[in-house]
C-alpha cells in the first residue's frame, strides 16, 4: 500500500540527504538580496502638510477656501505644475530625479482638519526630499495668492466702504447733537423732537456700520484670512525608505528558505526517480 502524506520525519530525511542543495539556493537568494540592498539607489521619502489658504469675507454659499480641496489635488498632479516645480528645484523634466518625483507623489485629503492635504514625495537624497516638498508648497502658495488677490481687494474696498460711511455718520450725529444743544422753546421744541429722532435714527445707523466694520475686520484677521502654507516643516526620517534594510533581508530570507525548500524537494524526486529506473532497468 503506497501512502502520499509526507510526514516530518520524511522531511527531515530529504533535508538530511538534499541539505547542500536547501543551503546552496538559500545562499544564493541571500547572496542576490544583498546585492539588492546595496547596489539599489537609495530613496529618502518627505512628508508635507498643507493647508489651503482662505479668504474669510466672500459671497453668502461660497466656499472662503482659495481653490476647492479636490482641484487642488488635481493641480498638483498636471505635469505642466510639476514641471515648473522641477525646474525651480534645478532638475530636468525628464532626468530619473524626476520621474521619482512624478511617481512617488501620493497625495490624501484630509478635509476635516482645515482641510489639509498630506504629500509624501521620494528623492536619492535628505536633502532633495526637502527641496521638493518645499518647492511643491511654495509654487502652490504662489498661485493661490494670486487667486486671492481680488476677493482681497474687494473685501479690503468694502471696508474701506464701511469706514467712510462711518465716519459721514459720527459727523452727522455731532451736527445733531450739536442742533439739539442749540434748541429752546416753541418752534425751536419742535425742531428738537426732530433732531432727536434724527438722532437716534444715525445712533442706529453708527451700531450696524460699527458692527459691519468689526465683523469684517475680524474676517480679514489670520482667524479667517491666510495664505497657503504647511502646517508644519517638512518631515524627512534619518533612515531611507528605499530600499527597506530589514524588509529586504526579511524577504529575502524567507524567499530562500522557500527556494531552498522546493529545491531539495525536487532534488529528492528526481533522485528516486532515477533509482527506479535503475531498478527496473537491472
Amino acid at each position: 500500500m503506497e501512502h502520499d502524506e509526507i510526514y516530518l520525519i520524511d522531511l527531515w530525511r530529504i533535508f538530511s540527504r538534499e541539505w547542500k542543495w536547501f543551503v546552496a539556493l538559500l545562499l544564493l537568494v541571500l547572496a542576490g538580496t544583498y546585492a539588492f540592498a546595496h547596489l539599489s539607489r537609495r530613496q529618502w521619502e518627505a512628508t508635507a502638510w498643507i493647508q489651503i489658504g482662505q479668504v474669510g469675507q466672500v459671497p453668502p454659499g461660497q466656499d472662503p477656501k482659495v481653490e476647492p480641496l479636490l482641484r487642488v489635488i488635481e493641480r498638483l498632479q498636471l505635469v505642466p505644475f510639476e514641471n515648473q516645480i522641477l525646474q525651480s528645484a534645478g532638475l530636468s523634466p525628464d532626468s530619473p530625479e524626476a520621474r521619482l518625483y512624478r511617481s512617488s507623489l501620493k497625495l490624501e485629503p484630509m478635509p476635516y482638519a482645515g482641510p489639509l492635504i498630506r504629500m509624501n514625495i521620494r528623492a536619492y537624497s535628505r536633502e532633495q526630499a526637502n527641496l521638493l516638498a518645499e518647492a511643491t508648497v511654495a509654487e502652490l502658495h504662489a498661485i493661490h495668492q494670486r487667486l486671492a488677490t481680488i476677493p482681497l481687494k474687494s473685501a479690503q474696498a468694502r471696508l474701506d466702504r464701511l469706514q467712510a460711511d462711518l465716519q459721514v455718520a459720527l459727523a452727522d450725529r455731532a451736527r445733531f447733537l450739536q442742533e439739539g444743544a442749540n434748541g429752546t422753546g416753541g418752534k425751536d421744541a419742535r425742531d428738537s423732537v426732530l433732531v432727536s429722532m434724527l438722532l437716534a435714527n444715525k445712533n442706529e445707523e453708527i451700531r450696524g456700520l460699527q458692527q459691519g466694520r468689526d465683523d469684517l475686520i475680524d474676517r480679514l484677521g489670520p482667524t479667517y484670512t491666510y495664505e497657503t502654507s504647511m502646517m508644519w516643516p517638512v518631515y524627512v526620517p534619518e533612515r531611507q525608505a528605499y530600499p527597506n534594510p530589514a524588509l529586504t533581508w526579511g524577504i529575502g530570507i524567507l524567499l530562500g528558505g522557500f527556494l531552498g525548500t522546493l529545491a531539495a524537494l525536487v532534488r529528492n524526486v528526481v533522485r528516486r526517480s532515477v533509482g527506479k529506473v535503475s531498478g527496473s532497468g537491472m
